[in-house]
């Protein structure tokens, strides 16, 4: 998303406003989370579902189970290995 900056003498530049999204995503076929941290979350879950990652691909397709929204990369990422972690992980699997 873009927004103007107000600069001096009345100029004004367009600056980026990068969001960075958590998400939990759960194998329909197979007992499997992955949790994965992007600035694009619609187009990185079709990737999953489209087989087009290593990792996921023999468990697609997928259903989403969470997405989260921050401002910063390091708070998306400390979300991130909380969800990865075992009590993370249990979150996760009582929000099916």
């Amino acid at each position: 998303m873009a927004e103007l900056a107000d600069l001096p003498a009345g100029r004004q530049a367009r600056t980026t406003l990068a969001m960075f999204y958590t998400y939990a995503i759960r194998s329909i076929k197979r007992t499997y989370i992955y949790v994965g941290l992007t600035n694009n979350y619609v187009r990185r879950i079709k990737q999953h579902n489209n087989g087009k990652e290593i990792t996921t691909r023999p468990y697609a397709p997928f259903v989403t189970i969470i997405v989260e929204e921050y401002t910063t990369r390091f708070d998306a990422r400390q979300r991130e290995k909380y969800l990865k972690s075992g009590i993370g992980k249990e979150y996760l699997k009582k929000l099916k």
